[in-house]
Parts: structure tokens; C-alpha cells; sequence
């Protein structure tokens, strides 16, 4: 499922336009680049008019007096401390209410209070230098339900893939983009972009793109899974630890992974050894497949219970430790019922609470 809206969509169009400006700035912006952003304009003539707004409006910003840029400055950070903690607020009952449409960000808040000072408003939203105090120039929220995955495309070209109970926050900065990840996973399809790195955030892991595929798994509300797996498909990924003082020590302890690589990280960062994983279980989910090796009972339990609702139940810690290797499919967890007894020395007993999974002996 595509999370998108149509091109002449002004609140698509808005990070489109953002994002071709914050690039023509940029010293390796080549003839090709030209080409391609002249192409851009010429699809829909949508594009052209927002562009020579907004670059009207950029202009216009520049003949401010220094004491007004202070002023506008000052009440840009006052109004963006505001603004992400109402963000914050706002994101929890979009979870709720539509978890399968994206959550737009404004820019910047709508109004701000300049004295006598010019105001430039575009639109409903604030358009102003970025670099000034660092903010995004795009920003995206991405979630999807239990049971759901869904895909979207950035404005740079870059695809990512969700899977279920999954959320991701987009920022994309001028000299960096940047992937939050708190619940879930997701595969990174990443376009090349030396000038801004692609980082993606899971707990206390950064892994940085270097032109790459790879898969991100971050599920902190499940018991014994609350660390961070990196998995590679295509390129390298260099992954690090948050926790690091300083660059140094992040660049001591830094791995990088390349192709059929994954390593993990526990809740306090600590990275384990890089192991490789074969090609088809790199990401099984993809496929509509859970795929387990030598894995513990509950967490395979755990793990279906983030498509939907499961029926079993386990109360003895020797049952839950039991080990199972398969492959399944997330929403059909009748089967998983119906091997298990042949699988492991279990029975299977009804109960008030569901089917409790009890040991044979």
C-alpha cells in the first residue's frame, strides 16, 4: 500500500518544492541535477508556480533588517519548542484514529508575533531559512496497524517498506536525512545522496546508509526483544551505539556491515558480533512469512501477536522456553496450533483465558 497523495496535492508539492530549493544551494549541484529539476517543472505546471512562490517569498526574507531576523529568529525557536511538544501530543491520537495515513507536519507554526516587523506567510505555513536554527525542511510521520504493512516513497526517491505496528518519523534536514524508528520495522531502499548521509534511529543505534537495502527491527514493548537488529540486503551500513561520548569513542566501536550481514544491539547499545544471514531470511515479512530458528516458544507467540490476535497461552516458564524452527504465515496462526503438538512435547487444553500450551510429560 502506497501512503501517498497526488502530485498536484499542495501538501505534497510543499516538500517537493522545499527539497529541490535546499539542493540547488548545495555546491555539487551538477548540469544533470539542472536537467532533472527542469523536468520536475515541466510535469505539471502546479510545480512551476509553487516553486517561483515560494522562491518570491525566500527573496523577500532577505530584505528583513538585522533587528527583525533576530526577532524572527527568537520566536521561531519559542514557536518550534511549542510545536513539537504539541507534535508529540498530536501523534499519539493519530496512532488511534488513522494509522494508515501519514501525519503532515506544518513547517513551522502558522502565526508568529514580529511587533511592527514584515511578516512573510505562505499559505497557512511559515517558510523560512532552515539553517537558522537547524530545523527540517521536510517532515513526515508513517505508522501502520496491526496486521497492516504499507510503503512510501520520499521525496528523494527512497522507499521504505513497513511492517505491521510500525512507526517511523521522517526528517529531512539540509545537510542529513534522518529515520526515526520506535515501534516495528522497516526495510530502507536508500537513493545515494553523499551530501546528505540517510540515518536511520532505533533505540540506541544510528545506521547510516552508504547506498544500500537494508532492514531495521526495534519492538521495545516485547519482552526480551527490546534491542535494535540491523540487517543488510544490498551495500553497507555503518552502525553505531548513541550511548558514546564523543566521535571517537563511536568510531571505536562502530561495525560495518555489508551484504547478507546482520548484527544486534541490547537496550544499553552494547553491539554484538556481525553474523550472516542467508538471502531468503533477510526480511521474511515482506513475503507475507515469520521465519524462526531454533527460536524460544513465547517469543514466537510474541511475535504473531503483532499481526493480530492468537488464541495460545503459555504460564509455564519450561514450555515457554522450548525452542522451535518454521516458516509461517503471520495471519494464519490455526496452523501454528496444529503443529505444535507434533512439533514439541506439548499439549494443547482449553481454558478461560484461551488455549493454554501445557508440557506432554
Amino acid at each position: 500500500m502506497r501512503l501517498s497523495t497526488p502530485a498536484t496535492d499542495s501538501t505534497t508539492l510543499r516538500p517537493q518544492v522545499l527539497d529541490w530549493f535546499a539542493r540547488r544551494q548545495r555546491h555539487d549541484w551538477s548540469k544533470q541535477d539542472e536537467q532533472a529539476f527542469n523536468a520536475w517543472l515541466d510535469e505539471d505546471p502546479n510545480h512551476a508556480a509553487s516553486y517561483r512562490e515560494w522562491l518570491s517569498n525566500w527573496q523577500a526574507i532577505d530584505t528583513l533588517p538585522a533587528d527583525a531576523v533576530a526577532r524572527l529568529r527568537a520566536g521561531l525557536a519559542r514557536d518550534k519548542a511549542q510545536g513539537q511538544a504539541k507534535s508529540q501530543t498530536q501523534g499519539k491520537t493519530t496512532t488511534q484514529a488513522a494509522p494508515l495515513h501519514p501525519t503532515r507536519r506544518r513547517f513551522f507554526r502558522p502565526i508568529l508575533a514580529l511587533a511592527t516587523t514584515a511578516a512573510l506567510v505562505v499559505g497557512t505555513t511559515w517558510l523560512v531559512r532552515p539553517q537558522w536554527y537547524g530545523s527540517p525542511v521536510y517532515t513526515q510521520i508513517f505508522e501502520t496497524a496491526r496486521g497492516q504493512q504499507g510503503q512510501v516513497q520520499l521525496p528523494d526517491g527512497s522507499v521504505l517498506q513497513l511492517d505491521t505496528s510500525t512507526r517511523l518519523e521522517i526528517a529531512y534536514y539540509e545537510d542529513r536525512r534522518q529515520i526515526r524508528l520506535t515501534d516495528g520495522q522497516a526495510a530502507f531502499d536508500v537513493q545515494a545522496d553523499t551530501a546528505r548521509p540517510f540515518h536511520v534511529l532505533a533505540g540506541p543505534i544510528r545506521a547510516t546508509a552508504l547506498g544500500t537495502r537494508f532492514v531495521v527491527r526495534h519492538t521495545p514493548e516485547i519482552a526480551g526483544d527490546a534491542g535494535v537488529h540491523v540487517t543488510v540486503e544490498k551495500g553497507k551500513v555503518r552502525v553505531a551505539s548513541l550511548t558514546d561520548r564523543n566521535d571517537a569513542d563511536e568510531e571505536a566501536t562502530a561495525q560495518y556491515l555489508t551484504a547478507g550481514q546482520q548484527i544486534g544491539a541490547d537496550a544499553q547499545g552494547i553491539l554484538g558480533h556481525i553474523a550472516a544471514v542467508p538471502s531468503d531470511g533477510i526480511a521474511p515479512w515482506r513475503d507475507g512469512r515469520l521465519s524462526f530458528i531454533n527460536a524460544r516458544l513465547d517469543r514466537v507467540l510474541d511475535e504473531f501477536r503483532r499481526y493480530g490476535d492468537v488464541p495460545l497461552r503459555i504460564r509455564d516458564p519450561q514450555v515457554a522456553a522450548l525452542r522451535l524452527s518454521g516458516t509461517f504465515d503471520p495471519q494464519d496462526p490455526a496452523t501454528l496450533q496444529r503443529i505444535l503438538p507434533a512439533a514439541l512435547p506439548v499439549r494443547l487444553q482449553q481454558s478461560a483465558q484461551g488455549i493454554e500450551i501445557r508440557s506432554r510429560e
